[in-house]
């Protein structure tokens, strides 16, 4: 079922969020995405149909911005795809309790605080679309936990329970579901020992792409009776 009202993607402009853009547009989808960062490919990507909106979400003064400026301009919304994320390790981190700080910002406040701010404009698109969705991308790590990166395991856990209690809250005019992504594509600074450790994480040992992710949220949007649920996309790691 195609909405005719916009889909939100947070930090849409690389990876998987502009391949998830990039793929709806495509489909005819009004797609609203939100970069950090000036880029020099914005004008390229509103030239594709992607309206894009400048947003930081670190502090609470940037989610307050973006939600003002969102129920400014719109009256309703097909769904939210909470992508935005931050990756750092406590090694790297000079300050842990920053960095516990800024994990769940990003991770865990904002989406609450968008979700809760949305709720109407949602409500609005499923009677104007049939449905309306959102989408939160969790991590693999939620349910493992992860030594090397605390504080993100633990903020991405947190995201994951807010699927359950939004599921809830929302139902039944929203969905509300989770992707939990493990390895999808490297990083171009990847060496050749660490791609080799982690495709052996997995019972498949490959790197699916970003299109893995596309699929999935193609799927949710797709589907009519699936909420407070959560696709993992991790090769089976599980069973390793």
């Amino acid at each position: 079922m195609m909405r005719k009202m916009p889909i939100i993607i947070t930090g849409g402009a690389q990876r998987l969020g502009l391949a998830c853009a990039k793929s709806l547009v495509t489909q005819g989808y009004r797609v609203i995405i939100t970069y950090r960062r000036e880029r020099k490919d914005i004008a390229e990507l509103e030239a594709q149909g992607i309206t894009c909106v400048q947003a930081d979400f670190s502090s609470s003064a940037g989610v307050d911005g973006f939600i003002e400026k969102i129920q400014h301009q719109y009256s309703a919304l097909g769904g939210i795809i909470h992508n935005a994320s931050e990756w750092e390790s406590e090694e790297s981190a000079s300050d842990t309790a920053l960095l516990m700080e800024k994990m769940w910002q990003v991770h865990v406040f904002t989406p609450y605080r968008i979700n809760l701010a949305f709720e109407g404009l949602l409500c609005a698109g499923s009677k104007l679309d049939g449905q309306a969705d959102i989408i939160h991308m969790t991590d693999y790590v939620a349910e493992k936990g992860s030594d090397k990166h605390i504080a993100y395991a633990s903020s991405k856990a947190g995201l994951a329970n807010l699927t359950c209690s939004f599921a809830k809250r929302f139902a039944p005019q929203i969905k509300v579901n989770a992707i939990a992504p493990s390895l999808l594509m490297f990083n171009s600074g990847d060496d050749a020992e660490y791609r080799s450790k982690a495709l052996n994480k997995s019972l498949l040992r490959k790197e699916p792409g970003e299109q893995e992710g596309v699929l999935a949220v193609q799927y949710i949007l797709g589907s009519r009776y699936m909420t407070g649920r959560t696709l993992s996309l991790d090769g089976g790691r599980h069973l390793v």
